[in-house]
């Protein structure tokens, strides 16, 4: 019997992010494969007698929907295959992690300095970084936690004064700063990749505000995504071993793509009811064609 599990986080309810698994346990069903949609609390998984136990067995895959890297590290070490690698969903997860990955790969990207992270609180931000930030990126410019998704935890910074407000605020918590794309305020590309092969583009542009998620009110649009876009996109799916991803692109000069991040478990119901395209049939179809050969 073909059965594998689609793992979610128990504490993380929102419907667009339950959507995937009832989507995907549904194009699974309809290609002869059970996949039973298990919360992040029930595989039981321990390290007994120095060795990672599942009780129960192992399924034969796991699609993975948590950003949990313990339990995905644990997963596949006790031999299940999931979707995404532990290893990818980890450096996708750390925004400042994918960059540094994805550097020297060809890769356009804004210009970056890692925020320095702060391990004694009481202790002021320091100025010498603050002043390479300014001389480096300029102004406006963007600030990021590293952690975080749905335009959460990103900031527009105009002048020294809110720098300094935004870099006490994130001191001690990883983050980036990054040059602002002017070119592509309110508006970007959501690219979906699985297999490492496109299968649907967006357009996604917001009423007011420079971040252009679906979720913070921005409005889709298919997008007939061109070669060079395309083979950007496969390329970081590649290099980052991604078997699904959604990956963010900035309009920058001539509407050239410049990366934003690489969303390892993006949703897809978006951008399936813009494009049309059966993004979960195609996620489906690829890992009954891993795990089975089918």
């Amino acid at each position: 019997m073909k059965k594998g599990i689609i793992l979610v986080n128990s504490y993380y309810d929102l419907p667009a992010y339950l959507n995937q698994a009832y989507r995907l346990r549904e194009e699974l069903s309809r290609i002869g494969i059970t996949a039973d949609i298990v919360t992040s609390d029930k595989p039981g998984l321990f390290i007994y007698d120095g060795k990672i136990t599942l009780p129960g067995g192992l399924p034969d895959f796991c699609i993975y929907y948590d950003k949990d890297k313990y339990l995905s590290e644990m997963l596949e070490k006790a031999g299940v295959r999931l979707f995404n690698p532990h290893a990818a969903i980890s450096v996708c997860d750390d925004k400042t992690t994918t960059l540094v990955a994805l550097a020297g790969h060809g890769i356009p990207m804004p210009d970056t300095v890692s925020g320095l992270l702060c391990f004694t609180p009481e202790k002021q931000v320091s100025k010498e970084m603050l002043d390479n930030i300014e001389k480096t990126l300029g102004y406006p410019l963007i600030a990021k936690e590293s952690f975080g998704s749905l335009g959460k935890g990103v900031y527009k910074i105009d002048d020294r004064g809110k720098l300094e407000r935004i870099a006490e605020k994130l001191k001690t918590k990883p983050h980036l700063y990054q040059k602002y794309i002017a070119s592509s305020y309110g508006r970007d590309m959501r690219v979906i990749v699985v297999g490492g092969r496109t299968v649907a583009a967006m357009t996604r542009r917001s009423n007011g505000d420079f971040r252009s998620n679906i979720e913070l009110g921005g409005k889709g649009e298919k997008l007939d995504a061109d070669e060079n876009l395309k083979a950007l996109s496969e390329k970081v799916a590649r290099l980052l071993n991604l078997d699904y991803c959604g990956i963010d692109w900035l309009f920058g000069e001539n509407d050239e793509p410049v990366l934003c991040e690489v969303n390892s478990n993006a949703f897809f119901g978006g951008i399936e009811s813009v494009t049309g395209v059966n993004v979960a049939k195609a996620y489906a179809e690829h890992v009954a064609k891993t795990v089975y050969g089918k």
